[in-house]
């Protein structure tokens, strides 16, 4: 009998870890879900998957956690999908996104745990900002320049691994949405309250990338991709905001919404007092400063060959598709 290969999801308890479980348990992984013991379960309780649970606070358990979760040998693929994206203060950027992954890693290598092959989920926002004025796609092989503290600690985990034996692949998303996820949703409920917020003036190009078509290259690349390579991944075209508007409106049945630009310095102010007031209230703020600089951004656009050249990856959702199967999940789970 042929045995089944090992996957290890680290942060599989969130919006993406959920479908990269289940996506592994129908591909016929044995599929291992690491997590804290706060973490919560809700998209994994139907799933036929091994937890190993993590205190990141502790770096000098993780070594006999690890061994004890797999007395001989290790798992055959890891996915490192553990990050955050809003945080209390910027210093725990460095601590969750970089600190928590050099731990992890190390452990690897003192157990002799180290897999075949490991996939780290970065972001776009490694790259910083791009052509402003010819809305040029970017690259891999542009040079990272980060503007926000958010970017600049996904590269530095980046710039870790690279400093290791591991055999990773790093992934690089743009914009992710799809049921579950919590940001684009504040989006389709504005949408559907008669209201559409952009920041700026300027014509902004957006790029998205559904979040099934994002597992599906996880496990694509974990089989065929070339170690040692970093893929930006995402739906092979950029959409404006108003042609954002326009879909979701389509879906919803909306034959009027209000577009509402506000000026860069007035979210700017915006996003400064709410920062002060997250610091205040010991509770990360949806809008602060490094929020700011994603939102001004204006091109996300991005060049998606490498990865269809490399291992034969291609979104195939456009986000006309993803926005119905999106609100259609939204709806179903009275989120709408």
């Amino acid at each position: 009998m042929k045995t089944r290969k090992k996957v290890l999801i680290m942060g599989a308890g969130g919006f993406v870890g959920g479908f990269l479980a289940a996506e592994g348990v129908r591909l016929g992984y044995e599929v291992w879900c690491g997590l804290r013991a706060t973490t919560s379960r809700r998209y994994l309780e139907d799933l036929d998957v091994k937890f190993v649970e993590f205190d990141f606070e502790k770096p000098e358990k993780m070594d006999d956690v690890l061994r004890k979760a797999m007395p001989e040998g290790t798992w055959d693929y890891i996915i490192y999908n553990l990050g955050a994206t809003k945080v209390k203060t910027y210093r725990d950027f460095s601590r969750i996104n970089h600190d928590y992954l050099r731990n992890f890693t190390e452990a690897l290598r003192r157990t002799d745990m180290y897999p075949e092959r490991f996939l780290y989920m970065s972001s776009l926002s490694a790259m910083g900002v791009g052509d402003e004025k010819g809305y040029t796609p970017f690259t891999e092989e542009m040079i990272p320049v980060p503007n926000t503290r958010y970017g600049a600690s996904k590269l530095k985990a980046e710039t870790w691994l690279q400093t290791t034996s591991l055999n990773y692949i790093i992934f690089r998303p743009t914009g992710i949405y799809g049921p579950h996820e919590r940001d684009y949703y504040l989006m389709f409920k504005s949408i559907a309250q008669g209201f559409d917020f952009s920041v700026g003036f300027r014509k902004q190009m957006l790029t998205f990338i559904y979040v099934e078509d994002l597992v599906r290259a996880v496990y694509m690349a974990l089989e065929n991709a070339p170690t040692g390579q970093v893929y930006n991944i995402s739906e092979p075209r950029a959409y404006s905001q108003k042609e954002f508007r326009r879909l979701a409106m389509r879906e919803m049945g909306k034959k009027f919404v209000l577009p509402m630009r506000m000026p860069l310095w007035a979210v700017k102010a915006v996003s400064v007092v709410a920062e002060k007031i997250g610091v205040m209230r010991n509770k990360p703020s949806t809008l602060n400063s490094d929020k700011f600089r994603i939102m001004k951004q204006r091109n996300w656009n991005v060049d998606t060959s490498k990865a269809e050249r490399d291992f034969g990856f291609r979104a195939e959702t456009s986000l006309a598709e993803g926005i119905h199967k999106s609100i259609e999940w939204y709806r179903k789970a009275k989120w709408l």
